[in-house]
């Protein structure tokens, strides 16, 4: 499959670039992809099983449009006489997982395997450890929130382009009509970004969490749903619209681990908050961000297995899609769910991606389904902004538009001269099809 620095490929058709026009030839390949992508991703969105998973690209993306520094996940050292050896460790966990560089995940997991060593050994170098690494959580967990409170205290016209761009993103996802499965959008980022704009969307969540102070996540996987009663019938609810089901696989900055239940619950923390008490002085035990920092081997795959499960479920079945926007395909694990599930070929993938960088390729060599991926490539095609403005489907459930070009073509044998028709209003014409419209 030849590709280039920009473009997209969609069904049958496809267009490669080296680099973007300006002015009017950027209008006109605006203008030509759109006719290609948004119908195609309109039939996509349509699928029996609709998936969405967003990774850190997505948070870079609004954070971006609001004019603010996104958090990063770049290694630092401790400050230890061990940070070589962690280094170490986290490149080899890194490039055995595909991911090339390390990053601050990598960089915990090792902390957390050297750490757990030396508590074994009742080496009293464990203490300064555990302090450093609590100090470097602090100031990750502080990063994310400080990226969320610049993308609400933005001025009027960032936040404005953030949110709208957030909105609709999300709503042109979950705009799926009440009769079909909901859909179920993924993060493996721990902000809360996804939460914050389906909140000012009027979006309505689902996930594993259960209570009202302090929500706690369940194990129980049930198929918990919002209804309504209309007006005049009785005891024949119907499903509401605008409701997604929600899976955050790496957790979350207020995803706590009660140290007297041992359960996973979420701490009410503002958007972007900045009281101090947000982020806990050890947040080692406590704050529960993948990997995961309890000492025992059963919590350490609690919550994230029931949640890999919830992925892998959603995803390898019949006539799933899956939307990409913003994983990099650093996550092994992950890329193996999603080799399974092109391996059933009813199944579709669809990848926004800046660059084809060599962890795409090498995905995309692996799983070799030319047929079952979609990629739109670049930074004009995988920028949040144009998706939104040109190639997403609209963001809204659009029954008015269908029945009145039913009503057209109804009304259509009444007219004696179809020339007439098109004289009068073209657009009508190409509706009810009396006109096709130009290429």
């Amino acid at each position: 499959m030849e590709t280039k620095t920009h473009g997209y490929r969609v069904g049958s058709n496809e267009e490669w670039l080296d680099a973007l026009p300006a002015g009017e030839d950027l209008d006109k390949l605006i203008k030509r992809a759109r006719r290609h992508i948004e119908p195609w991703l309109s039939a996509v969105f349509q699928a029996e099983h609709l998936n969405l998973l967003v990774g850190s690209g997505f948070s870079m993306a609004v954070a971006g449009l609001a004019d603010v520094d996104g958090a990063g996940m770049g290694f630092n050292d401790l400050g230890t006489t061990h940070d070589v050896q962690i280094r170490a460790h986290a490149t080899k966990g890194a490039e055995a997982m595909g991911r090339g560089a390390p990053n601050i995940e990598d960089q915990i997991r090792s902390t957390l395997v050297l750490l757990e060593a030396l508590n074994l050994l009742g080496d009293g170098n464990a203490a300064d450890l555990r302090t450093k690494l609590d100090k470097r959580l602090v100031e990750f967990l502080q990063a994310i929130l400080n990226m969320e409170a610049g993308i609400v205290s933005a001025d009027e016209e960032h936040w404005k382009a953030a949110v709208f761009a957030l909105q609709s993103f999300l709503l042109s996802f979950a705009s799926r009509s009440s009769s079909r499965e909901r859909l179920h959008a993924f993060t493996t980022n721990y902000d809360r970004l996804v939460e914050y704009g389906c909140d000012l969307a009027g979006l309505r969540v689902i996930d594993r969490f259960v209570g009202t102070m302090e929500p706690v996540f369940r194990s129980s996987r049930l198929d918990v749903d919002y209804h309504y009663n209309p007006p005049g019938i009785r005891g024949e609810p119907r499903f509401m619209e605008g409701v997604l089901r929600f899976s955050k696989l790496h957790g979350s900055v207020d995803w706590h681990l009660d140290q007297r239940t041992r359960r996973i619950i979420r701490r009410g923390i503002g958007f972007g908050a900045k009281d101090a008490r947000a982020v806990p002085d050890s947040p080692v035990e406590t704050v529960m961000i993948y990997p995961n920092a309890a000492k025992d081997v059963e919590t350490t795959a609690y919550p994230y297995a029931e949640l890999f499960r919830d992925l892998a479920a959603a995803l390898c079945r019949p006539n799933a899609a899956l939307v990409l926007y913003g994983y990099g395909f650093g996550d092994d694990h992950i890329n193996r769910i999603l080799s399974d599930m092109l391996s059933l070929p009813s199944t579709h993938l669809v990848v926004f991606v800046y660059a084809l960088d060599d962890r795409v390729k090498r995905f995309l060599k692996n799983v070799d389904r030319p047929a079952q991926l979609s990629l739109l490539v670049g930074s004009h095609f995988a920028d949040l902004r144009q998706i939104v403005d040109h190639y997403l489907p609209k963001p809204a459930i659009d029954q008015i538009t269908g029945r009145m070009a039913e009503l057209l073509k109804s009304r259509q044998p009444l007219r004696d001269d179809k020339k007439e028709a098109e004289k009068e209003d073209p657009e009508i014409a190409v509706l009810i099809g009396t006109k096709k419209e130009a290429p």
